[in-house]
């Protein structure tokens, strides 16, 4: 996929991994292919596309990364110890690759959305009154208002931050 853009494009000036999954369950149940799973889609993936996309960003001097982790990664919630930790693993991974990529001005950032209306949290419908009790704002986000965020960091007006993570949350954090 990458060296097909690559070719296509003959560069890569913005990655955004937005890929994500949940397999809701308390630790003590969770069984070790639901853990593997999660770490697989969620924190491994972003390990290939960016070592690969790296390699591309670093021969231009510039580019842009931007990955989408969670505000589970920033809070914690309860039976999803899995999804917490690649998302938190995420926000070190984003971390530590904006001081490696800065020299080559690259800017390395990673975005976490609080509860966003999308598919992914249609599961959680039945619970939906408590999480707004704890959301200052008092509704979930719109897909839009996270595309936004991405867009500004993708922009030149975000040419001078690098390491920071977004949180798109309402408040809640």
């Amino acid at each position: 996929m990458i060296s097909g853009v690559s070719e296509k494009y003959g560069r890569v000036d913005v990655l955004v991994n937005n890929a994500g999954i949940r397999r809701d369950v308390y630790l003590a149940m969770m069984s070790e292919e639901d853990w593997d799973q999660i770490q697989d889609v969620n924190l491994k993936a972003i390990y290939h596309t960016c070592k690969w996309v790296s390699r591309i960003m670093i021969g231009q001097r510039e580019g842009k990364i931007i990955n989408i982790s969670s505000v589970s990664a920033l809070k914690g919630v309860a039976g999803q110890t899995n999804y917490s930790a690649s998302k938190g693993g995420m926000i070190s991974f984003t971390k530590s690759l904006a001081l490696e990529l800065a020299p080559y001005n690259i800017q390395v950032n990673a975005i976490a959305p609080g509860f966003i209306e999308t598919d992914m949290v249609k599961d959680l419908e039945k619970k939906k009154d408590k999480f707004l009790e704890n959301i200052p704002l008092g509704r979930f986000g719109l897909p839009e208002e996270v595309s936004g965020g991405v867009l500004f960091l993708a922009s030149g007006d975000a040419d001078y931050i690098t390491g920071v993570v977004l949180a798109i949350d309402g408040g809640l954090t």
